[in-house]
């Protein structure tokens, strides 16, 4: 009897050191997270480049005078069709968009500040530029603001086609340092940069 009381405190002994052991595994706190890692960027694979955003591509222009708010002078462009320019060069493109306009606006609500007779003796495209020649009647008549008007017209439609075009402009074959009796100063390359830095219409 004493040894089965004995064998009897072993079996229930071991129960309860087994049910304390089961127990303090069933009281462990789940580590648990409301919150996902977030993805990381995806790179370019060896020998991929990543995609670039889409820009927008300039379009041949023809840069008119208008008036904002009734007083301030501003360059507005009007775009060209090129439904028989598609097949056409950069420089037949530049030289088809300065006969227009030199052609004057179609609206009443634009101006030219390019004198009526003015005339294109020439447009070359080459490396360094778009070189413009122009007839002496675009020296003549207005004054300082008409001068810079003007003179941002052909900057503007010039490198419509590139905005950091540099643009260079003689007369009757003679490099346009000096704008008529205004005095105004032309850098020789201009450039739309140069412009809005050194004239104000």
């Amino acid at each position: 009897m004493a040894q089965l009381r004995y064998q009897n405190s072993r079996f229930w002994g071991g129960l309860v050191g087994v049910a304390l052991v089961v127990g303090g595994f069933g009281c462990q706190p789940q580590q648990t997270s409301t919150e996902t890692s977030p993805s990381p960027p995806i790179s370019p694979q060896p020998g991929q480049t990543a995609p670039e955003s889409p820009v927008a591509q300039p379009e041949l222009a023809v840069y008119w005078i208008a008036y904002k708010d009734q007083e301030q002078l501003v360059l507005e462009p009007t775009k060209l069709p090129l439904d028989n320019l598609e097949n056409a060069t950069s420089e037949e493109k530049l030289a088809a968009a300065f006969k227009r306009l030199l052609e004057g606006p179609a609206n009443a609500d634009k101006t030219n500040a390019i004198p009526d007779k003015t005339q294109l003796n020439s447009l070359k495209l080459q490396d360094d530029g778009v070189r413009i020649d122009l007839s002496r009647e675009f020296t003549t008549g207005g004054g300082s603001k008409s001068m810079q008007a003007r003179l941002g017209q052909i900057v503007y439609t010039a490198s419509s086609l590139d905005p950091k075009e540099a643009v260079w402009i003689s007369i009757d074959g003679e490099p346009l340092e000096v704008l008529s009796g205004e005095g105004l100063i032309v850098s020789q390359p201009m450039t739309r940069k140069e412009f809005e830095d050194n004239f104000s219409l």
